[in-house]
This record gives structure tokens, C-alpha cells and sequence, in this order.
């Protein structure tokens, strides 16, 4: 059911940027775009039309796709679009808001207000897959109002429910008939729906202050650090908010989420390995109640960090504690 409805390949090379734009001008929403490379520009358009949405996957080179305050004077079509990566980058502007999004990362945005995305890649033309649903579909527009250009993970949750169902829509059509199209673009609404309501319930990361936002992860993070599942990107989707953010998050106190995860674990098991109490307690057994699995894992960690072996520091803690003798 994908077709090709665009390919810069039928231009001449001096041709393609502009022919890509007047393709944005007369879709839906009308768009602009610019690029820094135009001679060495690239753009395919795969579309899929379901109805109630359409799908479209777009290969491209580095570009920006526009959406100014004249050409939605002139139309909108009243549509809310989600957006997401599958190579290279995105920045999505709008609303007084900037989603920089990494590979699954999504964006809600909306066709009546003004919009950037800038779109990047290295070596190879980005990938993105867009679906929009019109206006009138969307059960609660205040809660999308309130998710627009906000960073939302992709690979978790609801988030992944779209992100897959959207990939396997733009790589299995063969496997689909004409028929399956409204019932399909069905489902696109009530999974875009669902991931509007689920994050909508949030307070909007937005809104929320780099001050207010880090004390509640690291709060998080100090009550799970025994599950060796957590990660950045568990610690993003339980705060709703992209590992990209995350990162940042952390970046702008000169520490990475990893490694402060790692230290403040190997703190606690080198308090526990230097406690008398403790001391029946197996090592490898410390370790896993820090989320170590793995004892050599552990000990080459734990060695790193201090210049000692788990052993070698217990032997010497308890030897020294109070009321030990020699």
C-alpha cells in the first residue's frame, strides 16, 4: 500500500532542493524547506494513506523544514503530527519549546502553529517516519497542547507501541490489503491518542524546572539501585522524558548518568563489604544487591575505583574496625 510520491532522483542535481520544496508546499501542511548542501541534495517521499491518518517515511539529507506564520495564514489543514528518527537527528521548535531527538525519540506537533524541525545526519541521509491525524480525531487537544515539542521516549512504553507499529507499517505494506486501510488508520489514532494521554498525565517536562526535575531522578535512582536493570534509559521512560534529555539532564552538572550510577553503587558495596556485621555475607552476594550480576564484572569495577580487590579491602576494614583484634 506505500508508494513513492516523491524522489529527488527524477531532477537534475541543481534541481532536487527545489523541487523538494515546492513537494513540501503543496502537501499537507504546506512546508518550506532549506539546506546548507543543496547541490549534493537527496530526498525520497514513501507515503501510505490509511484515512483517519496518513503515514509518510522520509529519507533526506541535512535540511530544515519550515512552517511560518504566512503559510498557515494561508491553510491549515488542522493536524497533529508525531514525529521520530530511525537514522540521524531532529530538533523540533515550537511552542516556546525544542525536542532534540535521537534514533525512536519522539515529537507531537501541531500544523497551526509555527514549526522548525531541523533534520541531521553524518555519512548516510537521515530516516524519519511522520504520522498526522487531523485535529478533530485527537480526543483531548489541551492535553496535546501540553506535549508539543516535548522529548518523549520511543523505545518504553506507549511510546514503543507507536514507534513499531509505524515501522512495521512502512516496511510490511506488502503484507496489507486496501481493505485493512481504515482499520488501520484506526489504530494509528488510538495509539497517537494513548501516547498523548499517557504523557499528558505528567507534568510537562517543559514546565518543569532542571532544578526541580534532577533532585526527583536521582531520588529515583537512589531507590532502584539495587535493579541491575536500571539504566538511562529506564530512568528516562520512568520520568517520561528522552535518554537524549536525560543525558543532558546530568551533562550540565559535569557528571554522566552511567558513571554516577556506577559509582554510587560501588559506595554502598564498599560500605556493606567494611561493616562486621556483614561479614558472613558472601561478596558476590554484596554485589548483586548493588545490581553487580556479574563478580568479575564487579571486582574489576571495584578495583578501578579504590586500587584494591573487594577481598583485600574487607580483610582490612574489618581488621580494623573497633573492638577487632589482631
Amino acid at each position: 500500500m506505500i508508494r513513492t510520491v516523491f524522489s529527488s532522483d527524477e531532477f537534475a542535481p541543481d534541481r532536487r532542493l527545489a523541487a523538494f520544496d515546492d513537494f513540501q508546499v503543496t502537501s499537507a501542511p504546506p512546508m518550506r524547506v532549506v539546506s546548507d548542501g543543496p547541490q549534493g541534495f537527496q530526498a525520497t517521499v514513501r507515503a501510505l494513506d490509511l484515512g483517519a491518518a496518513d503515514v509518510v517515511e522520509l529519507t533526506c539529507s541535512p535540511a530544515e523544514v519550515r512552517r511560518p506564520p504566512p503559510l498557515i495564514r494561508a491553510q491549515d489543514p488542522g493536524l497533529y503530527s508525531v514525529v521520530f528518527p530511525l537514522r540521524g537527528r531532529l530538533v523540533v521548535d515550537q511552542a516556546g519549546r525544542r525536542a532534540e531527538l535521537g534514533e525512536r525519540e519522539l515529537a507531537v506537533y501541531d500544523s497551526g502553529r509555527p514549526l522548525r524541525v531541523r533534520i541531521t545526519a553524518e555519512e548516510r541521509p537521515a530516516r524519519l517516519v511522520r504520522a498526522q491525524v487531523p485535529r478533530t480525531l485527537v480526543a483531548h487537544p489541551e492535553q496535546a497542547d501540553r506535549v508539543l515539542a516535548v522529548p518523549l521516549p520511543g523505545r518504553s512504553g506507549v511510546g514503543a507501541l507507536l514507534t513499531e507499529y509505524l515501522l512495521r507499517l512502512t516496511t510490511d505494506s506488502g503484507a496489507y490489503r486496501p481493505a485493512d486501510a481504515p482499520r488501520l488508520g484506526g489504530i494509528t489514532v488510538d495509539l497517537l491518542n494513548a501516547l498523548i494521554a499517557h504523557h499528558a498525565a505528567m507534568e510537562p517536562v517543559d514546565r518543569l524546572p532542571q532544578r526541580a526535575l534532577l533532585p526527583r531522578i536521582k531520588e529515583y535512582v537512589w531507590r532502584h539501585l539495587h535493579d541491575p536493570g536500571l539504566s538511562p534509559r529506564s530512568i528516562a521512560a520512568a520520568h517520561h522524558i528522552s535518554v537524549s534529555y536525560l543525558h543532558r539532564l546530568f551533562q550540565s552538572q559535569g557528571i554522566a548518568v552511567s558513571s554516577w550510577i556506577r559509582r554510587l553503587r560501588l559506595e554502598r558495596a564498599r560500605r556493606d563489604l567494611g561493616d562486621p556485621a556483614l561479614d558472613a555475607v558472601p561478596i558476590h552476594r554484596i554485589a548483586t544487591r548493588w545490581g553487580f550480576n556479574d563478580h568479575a564484572t564487579f571486582t574489576r569495577a571495584f578495583r578501578a575505583a579504590y586500587g584494591i580487590a573487594p577481598s583485600d579491602h574487607r580483610r582490612r576494614a574489618l581488621e580494623s574496625a573497633p573492638g577487632r583484634t589482631a
